[in-house]
């Protein structure tokens, strides 16, 4: 990825700030702390990829601004891609992704935020994570690695790797391990239950054999007695036919003679009704006279209801006319009362009015002093125009004076500490002398005797390479020892064979066997005790090397230790031969800036500035306190314009009340007026006198309306008596005519009864002939039943019994299917366990952090031979020795790790013992070495570098160093860019990004 534009808006600290790549191939981007020179990378990861320094999405909208947008256009493999990523405060991002065309730039946006993310990936073949630990050597995290220890080494650079995918699939085939483990100890607990249950299946089959006998037995005296107690239940059938016979008859004979019974008492009862109205048929001449009366009554009756009909009718009627007449008068009287309110109303108004007319005067003289303020107030403000940009510049050219003289101060610090650091360093010289030439005998001593160690180092091999020779014959010795002595006891038997051809053995081939073995086993014998013999010899020489090579082994480990400090103290004395010279350089630069200090002749052209703004400043006599006073005093006045608005509406509200007033006095008069009409000559008032003399011509008297309705309720039972006679001499031909015929059928029925009673004489007889088999049925059914229960019973066992057996054979497939089952999850979890051995820290992770360890390693010491001029080199170690086990043991055992071992031209010493600027090029070296590698793993071609400062720590010469590294591996890179605040070190680049931070924001300015 090699960058071509970056446009921002309202990110971070910029504004508006464009930065144009094209020409840049190692560039510098300077600027003071917190000038904004880390935003610009991080604008480019959050337009890639969405990812800054901001804890929130927010957080990047710089304070103030409603939106962000950040346009980067960029280079990768060939051709010209654009990202353009937004986002509004409290809202969602928008990204787009284009790619440059002959005809312009063509749309890749996908559907989708996550989409479209992932387009991004799939072209630049980079994803954040390794970007920055690859191409953007972030600031602070230089030295990161080296400050880790050896165990975490590993840890961080399996995750640069992305090695912990290998660990997700380790704990996956953990988990499938463990579960195809359980599935197979669950299947081993079925498989034994299932073994179980398939021992019962012979004594089931025996069970079902004998049950099935005691089936077929119960089933043929079932079958029998069933015969037996069908033939009884047809004779009983017969008898219950006969029974249902009589029975019938008897009940027929039984409802004739109620029948009987009936019709007698209907011929008494209807012999009485007659006698009843015969009785009744006698009075007839009084019921006819009663009647009549009742008769006349009734219409004098009819006569006043419809006189009642009609005095109630006009009674209500009037009683509406009165009620709509009253709403009429009360509806004027509420528009009356309603009318004297708003006079009332009117009359308030008018006098509050008159109040505020006679404040008038007052109100104008205020109003003549708020005229005055305001025109004094726009004066002062046509004055501040013209002096709050002197002002702003005065402050500006103020704060340069005071970073200019901040400048020199800090400059003289800094060079009183070099002084200092050079008078010391030179009053060391000839101490340093002595103790190079004092360490150097010790090592060559110490050299000797190393080389005496390795001579001792090789004889206790040579030794213990013997001694394990020894160990091997004397288990050999053992072995045929132990072998002529099983020979020996089976020669002792009387009918012994020969050994080596099993032939039987006479007296003479027995006894020669016999010495040969003897003389065989003595000459093994003897051997193994000479063996014995050298193996402690050769023991208590190993002891004895082994003393003397600790005791070597401790005189030479101050070694290593003496080179380093020759090493140090060799380059200390390096370092002080140009500290004279250097000494009078500071000397000479530092009075020099004491001298522009105290002179104040530095940054002249600010200063004359300076005065020719505070000279316009006094000739403008601007005050801030008289321009506030303005404004207070206006607002003292102000209440004027309220006052003299409220009095323009006090004098139009004045003119309508006066226009207002006389209708509503002519509006109370004419209500008053028809208050009067309405009670005395109004429709209703005129309807209301008509019924009053309506009603006084019909004379309705309720008292004898009431006495006539009396009499007719007690002439009422005239009315009864009268339709009851006519109802009398209408009946009494019918009942006659009744009564012969209950005669008739009384006589009817009498004949049947005789005929019903012989029929059931003959019933009874056959009935007594035929005798009753249901005792014996009941006794046949009980012996059924209760065989019908035990052959149930036994039937539910012979089912339950072939269920058995049915589910055993059933069983018995599914045992010889688990157990191919048991066999493959056996398989599977031998499989995961495998590959969880595989994917674990000391599998294929561990095989390729060896792989790739000597690709970083060459690469790291060729960057850091540019950067030391050779004299650095590093070495990662991944195992080293360590012990284990039991003390009297003591068996050397290796240990995972991955040391850093550090050299120079005077030998290894620790990482911490090099200074700032040697752990800087050691940092510098590994991480651009790491760089390349994650690079080239992920696909992609590293073709951009950023390095964000860490450059403080370097002297001079070191900067040149790194500049000459970058100059170096310039060619390897398409663009480069340096990240300082150091004046030397961006001085060394030609093309400069300048990063300078004002009120407004952050903001660029490109040097080529």
């Amino acid at each position: 990825m090699i960058p071509v534009q970056l446009i921002l808006k309202n990110f971070l600290s910029y504004q508006d700030a464009t930065l144009d790549f094209n020409g840049l191939h190692t560039a510098c981007i300077c600027g003071s702390n917190g000038a904004g020179k880390s935003s610009l990378l991080e604008a480019i990861t959050w337009a890639i990829w969405g990812e800054s320094r901001a804890s929130t999405e927010d957080d990047v909208i710089q304070t103030g601004a409603k939106e962000v947008r950040v346009d980067f256009t960029f280079s990768s493999n060939d051709h010209n891609y654009r990202v353009i990523r937004t986002r509004y405060r409290g809202q969602s991002s928008g990204l787009e992704f284009q790619v440059a065309t002959p005809s312009g730039f063509k749309a890749l946006t996908e559907k989708g935020l996550r989409a479209t993310q992932q387009a991004i990936l799939d072209h630049i073949k980079l994803d954040y994570d390794t970007f920055i630990n690859s191409a953007y050597l972030r600031q602070g995290r230089a030295d990161e690695f080296m400050l880790k220890r050896p165990t975490e080494r590993k840890e961080i650079l399996a995750e640069l790797l992305k090695l912990n995918q290998y660990d997700d699939l380790e704990e996956r085939a953990k988990d499938l391990s463990r579960s195809f483990k359980g599935q197979a100890e669950q299947l081993d607990r079925l498989l034994e239950s299932i073994q179980g249950q398939l021992q019962q299946r012979s004594a089931i089959a025996q069970q079902r054999i004998e049950l099935e006998e005691q089936v077929n037995q119960l089933q043929q005296a079932q079958a029998y007695d069933n015969v037996k107690v069908q033939s009884l239940q047809v004779v009983q059938h017969q008898r219950q036919n006969w029974q249902q016979q009589l029975g019938f008859l008897r009940q027929q004979h039984q409802n004739l003679s109620q029948d009987s019974d009936r019709l007698e008492q209907e011929q008494a009862a209807a012999n009485g009704q007659l006698a009843a109205l015969r009785e009744l048929l006698g009075q007839q001449k009084a019921i006819t006279e009663g009647y009549s009366e009742y008769q006349r009554l009734q219409a004098q009756e009819e006569a006043f209801s419809a006189k009642f009909q009609e005095h109630t009718r006009a009674t209500v009627e009037m009683q509406q006319l009165q009620q709509e007449k009253a709403q009429q008068i009360n509806e004027i009287q509420r528009q009356l009362q309603h009318a004297e309110g708003q006079l009332a109303a009117l009359q308030q108004q008018e006098q509050e009015i008159e109040q505020t007319l006679s404040k008038v005067a007052e109100v104008q003289s205020a109003l003549a002093q708020l005229a005055e303020a305001r025109q004094r107030l726009q004066q002062l403000d046509r004055l501040q125009l013209e002096v709050s940009p002197l002002l702003q510049q005065q402050t500006s050219l103020q704060m340069q004076l005071e970073r200019s003289q901040a400048r020199i101060l800090a400059k003289i610090e800094e060079l009183q500490t070099s002084e200092q650091q050079l008078s010391s360093q030179q009053q060391r010289q000839p101490h340093l002398q002595q103790a190079v030439m004092e360490v150097g005998v010790q090592i060559d001593e110490l050299e000797k005797k190393r080389v005496y160690l390795d001579r001792v180092r090789e004889k206790g091999q040579e030794r213990r390479h013997f001694l394990e020779r020894l160990h091997a014959h004397q288990r050999d010795y053992e072995k045929q020892i132990g072998e002529l002595e099983q020979k020996m006891q089976m020669l002792q038997n009387p009918d012994a064979v020969c050994p080596l051809c099993d032939r039987p053995l006479d007296k003479h081939h027995w006894d020669r066997v016999v010495q040969k073995t003897q003389s065989q086993q003595q000459e093994v014998q003897d051997q193994f005790w000479v063996s014995r013999d050298q193996m402690a010899a050769t023991d208590s020489e190993i002891q004895t090397l082994r003393q003397e090579y600790r005791q070597l082994l401790q005189e030479v480990a101050q070694y290593d230790a003496l080179r380093e400090q020759r090493g140090k103290l060799t380059e200390q004395l390096a370092v002080t031969d140009d500290t004279k010279e250097r000494l009078k350089q500071i000397a000479t630069e530092k009075q020099k800036l004491e001298r522009s200090l105290s002179s104040g002749d530095h940054a002249a052209d600010k200063q004359a500035q300076l005065q020719q703004v505070q000279q316009q400043l006094r000739s403008l006599n601007y005050s801030e306190q008289d321009h506030a006073l303005a404004r207070s005093e206006i607002e003292r006045w102000r209440w004027a314009e309220i006052r003299q608005a409220q009095i323009k509406d006090a004098q139009k509200r004045q003119a309508q009340i006066a226009a207002r007033k006389p209708e509503i006095q002519a509006q109370i008069a004419e209500l008053q007026a028809k208050i009067d009409q309405q009670d005395r000559n109004s429709p209703c008032a005129i309807a209301i006198a008509t019924l009053e003399s309506h009603i006084q011509e019909i004379g309705y008297n309720l008292e004898q309306h009431n006495a006539l309705r009396s009499a007719l309720r007690q002439s009422q039972a005239w009315q009864l008596r009268h339709q009851q006679l006519i109802s009398a001499q209408q009946q009494y031909p019918e009942l006659q005519q009744r009564v012969g015929e209950l005669n008739k059928a009384k006589e009817e029925r009498l004949t049947e009864k005789q005929l019903l009673a012989a029929q059931i004489e003959s019933l009874v007889q056959q009935l007594e002939r035929s005798p009753d088999p249901t005792a014996e049925i009941q006794n046949l059914e009980q012996k059924l039943a209760f065989r019908r229960r035990e052959l149930d019973d036994l039937l539910s066992h012979l089912g339950m019994l072939q269920q058995q057996s049915a589910q055993l054979d059933a069983l018995q497939i599914q045992s010889e299917q688990q157990q191919q089952q048991l066999q493959d999850i056996r398989q599977q979890h031998r499989i995961y366990q495998e590959l969880a051995q595989a994917f674990g820290k000391n599998g294929i992770q561990a095989l390729m952090i060896e792989n790739v360890l000597p690709q970083l390693e060459a690469e790291t010491n060729q960057l850091l031979a540019r950067l030391s001029a050779n004299q650095l080199h590093v070495q990662f170690v991944t195992q080293k020795a360590g012990r284990s086990g039991k003390a009297a043991k003591k068996n050397a055992k290796l240990i995972d790790t991955l040391e850093i071992v550090i050299a120079d031209a005077r030998g290894t010493r620790a990482y911490e013992t090099y200074s700032g600027g040697e752990a800087f090029r050691i940092n510098f070296a590994i991480r651009l070495a790491l760089a390349k590698l994650l690079a080239q793993r992920s696909g992609a071609s590293l073709q951009m570098l950023i390095v964000d400062e860490g450059f403080g720590t370097q002297d001079r010469e070191g900067c040149d160093r790194l500049i000459a590294a970058i100059n170096a591996i310039a060619p390897d890179f398409a663009c480069i860019l340096a990240v300082t605040h150091m004046p030397y070190f961006k001085e060394a680049f030609q093309a400069r990004i300048e990063v300078h931070k004002t009120q407004t924001g952050s903001h660029l300015s490109l040097s080529m």
